[in-house]
């Protein structure tokens, strides 16, 4: 049986805030041998992942061409950052709350911090579920 030792992150603490970054996102599925498509976003958050199965972006919706496979409708929480390599559990702290809470999310780490893609339909529970555990969320 899991049992969470974790402490709960303070809120006055600027690394257990989330930053809502405005509008709406994308995630899209590209063939794994496409290159970098060219209508990608010079924006503050664009994702590119490329592995042996697929090329997948995320970026803001109303940049990606209606051709193109993907599932729109996401919005993004940044974790206020930056965090050393070395801090364990920071990641686990902020989705556990979200799975107790069934929000469906998608992780993005980058080198500072971490980012959660929540579905719209589901941003106010997912808000709600991460202030009850100490997260303050703004933007």
């Amino acid at each position: 049986m899991f049992h969470n030792s974790l402490p709960k992150v303070v809120t006055m603490d600027t690394k257990g805030n989330l930053l809502r970054i405005p509008g709406e996102f994308a995630i899209c599925r590209l063939p794994a041998s496409d290159p970098v498509p060219p209508w990608l976003p010079d924006k503050p958050f664009t994702s590119i992942t490329r592995t042996d199965d697929e090329l997948s972006v995320v970026c803001p919706a109303a940049d990606v061409p209606a051709h193109v496979h993907q599932e729109r409708g996401w919005r993004l929480l940044k974790l206020q950052g930056p965090f050393a390599f070395t801090e364990t559990g920071v990641l686990f702290r902020l989705l556990q709350p979200l799975a107790q809470a069934k929000v469906g999310i998608v992780a993005i780490s980058t080198f500072d911090t971490d980012y959660v893609l929540v579905k719209m339909a589901q941003l106010a529970e997912a808000e709600a579920a991460l202030f009850a555990a100490g997260y303050l969320v703004t933007g």
